[in-house]
């Protein structure tokens, strides 16, 4: 928080540096992030396209990991296009309007909060698939699908309504310099002259109810399954078992991990540069990361992607 100065301006726009060490080489930046951010659309892209299209892949595991694809897509596009303006761009391209700055924020919580609600409805579904596998069907129905889908994406859109609101009472005069590639809550509050504490109280109550929700629910069913497992008596039907939850555990590990570093704490980012990088990880490394290793771990995915990519080849000829 900055002290409030009577001769100071109120701010109506805020100018994001992103990565201003790194202007010499900038180029390979935009490069580097250009190319992430492609692929990372390509790949969910493909996802979805399967799913949709192969008959094999209708189920509810399928139906969690095209929507996972959705917001992978969104979680992306939010941020990556105007930090990528800002590389090649005038000093126009850097300036984001106050309210573009919130809405900005507001549709990154909305679509990282729902992630975590997915990403618990999919350990649910493992959980089901393996521990009462003759009430599978019964249970996480197409219907079941869909109204858990809809409660995450209902939850996950209600969840950034406080925090923003309280963002938007906040008073910001003088410095309008967001040392960040995109507005998120930390570097915003540094700018505020007004008292953040309640702001800052509110943000790490929300983070941490939306991560322990979702955190607990994915570990009563990762337990439930374990201890389904360690009563198999034969290793192939364990390992074939927890083949099934090996990428689900594996996406849950990065993205957990890299959340509960960021979100859960109550001050305002005391190393700027290092939550740039952690960031970096989130919001573009493991949207582009999730799609491989769903992929590569899933015998099916990788059928249909084979199967796809080799009726396009027979057409085209």
């Amino acid at each position: 928080m900055q002290p409030y100065t009577p001769n100071w301006t109120h701010v109506t726009e805020f100018v994001m540096v992103g990565f201003a060490g790194v202007h010499e080489i900038r180029l390979l930046f935009f490069t580097l992030f250009l190319i992430m951010y492609l692929f990372t659309l390509l790949e969910n892209l493909a996802i979805i396209m399967v799913v949709i299209l192969d008959p094999r892949l209708r189920r509810p595991m399928y139906f969690f990991l095209t929507h996972l694809s959705c917001l992978e897509i969104g979680y992306t596009s939010v941020t990556v296009p105007k930090m990528l303006a800002g590389f090649i761009g005038g000093e126009g391209d850097k300036n984001i309007s106050y309210a573009g700055c919130l809405s900005q924020l507001f549709i990154f919580t909305f679509l990282g909060a729902t992630e975590c609600f997915l990403l618990a409805a999919m350990a649910y579904d493992r959980y089901v698939a393996i521990c009462m596998p003759l009430r599978y069907e019964a249970l996480v129905s197409l219907g079941t699908c869909i109204r858990l889908a809809g409660a995450c994406w209902l939850v996950g859109f209600l969840t950034p309504m406080l925090p923003i609101y309280l963002m938007s009472q906040l008073t910001f005069c003088g410095s309008n310099v967001i040392d960040h590639f995109f507005c998120d809550a930390s570097p915003l509050l540094a700018l505020s002259c007004s008292d953040v504490t309640l702001k800052e109280t509110t943000d790490f109550l929300v983070s941490l109810a939306v991560l322990l929700t979702s955190s607990v629910v994915i570990a009563v069913s990762y337990s439930n399954i374990v201890w389904t497992l360690l009563h198999i008596r034969s290793v192939a039907e364990r390992r074939k078992a927890f083949s099934t939850c090996t990428a689900h555990l594996i996406v849950v590990s990065l993205f957990y991990g890299t959340l509960f570093f960021m979100y859960v704490r109550t001050k305002v980012a005391s190393s700027i540069n290092f939550n740039k990088v952690v960031s970096v990880f989130y919001s573009i490394v493991t949207p582009m990361l999730n799609p491989l290793i769903y992929s590569l771990r899933n015998k099916e995915v990788k059928g249909a992607l084979s199967r796809a990519i080799s009726l396009k080849s027979w057409k085209g000829q």
